[in-house]
């Protein structure tokens, strides 16, 4: 993983199953200070699926309850396992308001077997803070106490199965519900080899569209993450017997003029 000016930090110290990493710098409860460079490490936390197990990542700078966390900061879409466990981040000082604890991080890993585990870290501060929270996170720090992140959500299993559930965290809620810079689309579905279902009505509740009658503000939605795909397919040679050639009188006036 490489330094950057934006933060990159992963989810730590989790003590619920299927916690696949434990950080170890900054520990739960830590005040880091915002705008400066500072040292993340992180270790296996020794329950499924292993580091070794899973090959990318996205990162998310996070605040608010446990049972509703808002975005605040996309940190990466592309980060990778193999570059190590140790990494210099920077949390730019405009980012958010000043809350003890009000911080935690999430992390979205792509597992070699198909699927995705979902691990937030433990609480900490930062200090320095020159931004502001909106009012849902205002609201959900009121019903903080303690230094726990919310829960995991591990689809690696499931997906390994075959029977990821997409309706599992931040991919099972309604696009037009959704909140932060970074929008998360289901798993695409594949397409059946025979039509069976009857029921047409929409997978999603539609949105509410509103012409503009002004200049809009600039769109506050950076990117739009579709759920990794965990279909597969296989393919063989065609051993069918060639057919054979047309015994018709048409035929057999075309073959004269071959040549």
């Amino acid at each position: 993983m490489r330094p950057s000016n934006a933060l990159y930090l992963v989810a730590a110290c989790c003590p619920l199953a299927f916690a696949d990493v434990k950080f170890t710098v900054p520990a739960a409860g830590a005040s880091v200070a915002g705008g400066t460079a500072f040292t993340v490490t992180w270790t296996d936390s020794g329950s499924a699926p292993s580091i070794s197990d899973l090959t990318s990542y996205q990162l998310f700078l996070e605040a608010g309850s446990n049972t509703a966390p808002q975005q605040l900061y996309s940190l990466t879409t592309a980060g990778l396992f193999s570059a190590g466990n140790t990494i210099t981040v920077t949390v730019p000082i405009g980012t958010g308001g000043i809350g003890t604890n009000a911080y935690f991080l999430k992390m979205i890993s792509v597992a070699t077997a198909g699927g995705t585990v979902t691990n937030y870290s433990n609480r900490f501060t930062l200090t320095g803070m020159a931004g502001t929270f909106s009012q849902a996170v205002k609201d959900g720090l009121l019903t903080v106490s303690g230094t726990t992140g919310p829960a995991a959500v591990n689809n690696v299993a499931a997906a390994a199965a075959g029977t990821a559930n997409v309706e599992e965290g931040v991919w099972g809620t309604p696009y037009n519900l959704q909140t932060g810079p970074t929008k998360y689309a289901p798993m695409q579905p594949v397409p059946p080899t025979a039509i069976t279902v009857t029921n047409t009505s929409p997978l999603w509740p539609t949105s509410s569209v509103v012409l503009a009658s002004t200049y809009l503000p600039i769109p506050s939605v950076l990117i739009t993450l579709t759920q990794s795909q965990t279909f597969s397919v296989s393919s063989h040679a065609n051993t069918a017997a060639a057919a054979s050639q047309p015994t018709d009188d048409m035929q057999r006036f075309l073959n004269r003029w071959k040549d």
